[in-house]
């Protein structure tokens, strides 16, 4: 009988595994994307993505629920497609667990989680403030609790608006194919 650690041990080694063979495959999707100037055009797509979002908090009312959820939802999708191409091309440093990163990547995710949490208090910061401003108006936890929302979706996309938009160029040689029978560094 195997213990409560040895099988915590295996299962933790199993998903290293199966995340490690996720990130390979993502490695190689849009090589030729990998560029800055590509990251930085999607950084831009999926900021644009937020502020419609916040767009569409700050206009919420009952009364034209449809705008709101026309502008919301037209936001979300934009900034969805941004953020997953960002998630692919920034690699596994916005994902993956540390164990699986270099010490250049680990300490780039840790400076840009640190941006992101510098970011997550001002943006909190920022909702507060449009609380109190709306605090006399009708609706104002409603229109608050969008509003806080929108916030909360720019907030945890700074990492990723950071990384897409700060990293270098990656190399072409780590996507050229090994030929069949050459040996691999892995």
């Amino acid at each position: 009988m195997t213990s409560l650690r040895e099988r915590f041990s295996a299962s933790w080694e199993k998903q290293l595994e199966i995340q490690e063979r996720k990130e390979s495959d993502r490695a190689r999707m849009l090589p030729r994307w990998r560029t800055r100037a590509h990251r930085r055009r999607f950084t831009v797509v999926m900021l644009a993505g937020n502020l419609v979002i916040i767009g569409a908090a700050a206009t919420v009312h009952r009364e034209n629920w449809w705008l709101f959820a026309g502008l919301w939802f037209g936001g979300f999708a934009v900034w969805m497609t941004g953020f997953v191409l960002l998630r692919i091309l920034t690699g596994r440093m916005s994902t993956a667990f540390s164990a699986l990163l270099d010490e250049r990547e680990r300490e780039w995710r840790h400076r840009v989680n640190y941006v992101g949490y510098q970011a997550m208090f001002f943006v909190i910061i920022v909702a507060f403030a449009y609380l109190m401003v709306v605090n006399g108006t009708t609706n104002a936890a409603y229109r608050g609790a969008m509003m806080l929302a929108a916030l909360m979706v720019l907030g945890s996309s700074v990492p990723t608006l950071v990384l897409g938009w700060s990293l270098p160029d990656d190399d072409p040689e780590d996507f050229i194919e090994p030929a069949p029978g050459e040996e691999t560094d892995a």
